[in-house]
């Protein structure tokens, strides 16, 4: 993809890079590897900023796949028997997240909630109005289980691995597509993979992309193309 209208000038290489100049991927993370270390492994971001998009009528939300995961994902089920592969919320133990700060403690907990397609309209109506505006609510895209088996529920886990939700709430979006860990190439695979995704799901494609960026949790970001 062609930045051109963006009117910084392209890294040239040699000398200071300063926000703003243009680079191709492999050359920004290259720059990104520069900065100063830090005693964490920082995650890695891809911001895309977007433009001729209203937010009230363009509904900006996916699940992402991505080759390669970036962290292990703690994963709730709600479900009708207890499973060995997940911590397990049946039924009857809905009650008790009546309760605010038990709910509250659940949602902060875990990054995932799958749900019992049986299950759906008591998930929906006991935890619906705290998941929902947490971007965590089971869908039928990602953790709704249509047959609840060991198989069923272990592929959804396997899948939830290397996915990453993306929901846009201002003319920009940013997300964690990997870590300073892993290597060039895994990050690259993983920008290319949520673009594309995101690409798919704008009104008007790559006319709605004004910039894309990449940077670390604690570096400046860098502008990219070539995507």
């Amino acid at each position: 993809m062609s930045l051109d209208y963006l009117s910084p000038p392209r890294y040239s290489g040699g000398g200071d890079y300063k926000v703003g100049d243009i680079m191709q991927l492999k050359e920004a993370l290259d720059e990104l590897r520069k900065n100063k270390k830090r005693k964490f492994d920082q995650t890695v971001d891809l911001l895309i900023s977007l433009r001729s998009i209203d937010l009230r009528r363009d509904n900006i939300s996916l699940v992402a796949t991505i080759p390669h995961k970036i962290k292990d994902k703690k994963v709730c089920g709600f479900l009708e028997s207890k499973s060995e592969l997940v911590h397990t919320i049946t039924k009857p133990e809905f009650d008790r997240y009546k309760d605010k700060a038990a709910l509250k403690a659940l949602i902060s907990d875990y990054d995932f909630f799958i749900a019992s397609a049986k299950l759906m309209p008591s998930v929906a109506t006991t935890f619906g109005k705290a998941l929902g505006p947490a971007g965590k609510m089971p869908s039928p895209q990602l953790g709704v289980i249509m047959q609840e088996t060991s198989e069923a529920i272990r592929q959804t886990v396997e899948r939830i691995s290397k996915s990453v939700k993306i929901r846009a709430k201002e003319p920009s979006i940013k997300v964690a597509i990997g870590r300073e860990s892993m290597s060039d190439e895994h990050i690259m695979e993983n920008i290319r993979a949520v673009f594309r995704d995101v690409i798919a799901a704008l009104p008007a494609q790559k006319e709605n992309v004004r910039k894309v960026m990449i940077k670390t949790t604690m570096g400046k970001p860098v502008v990219v193309e070539g995507l």
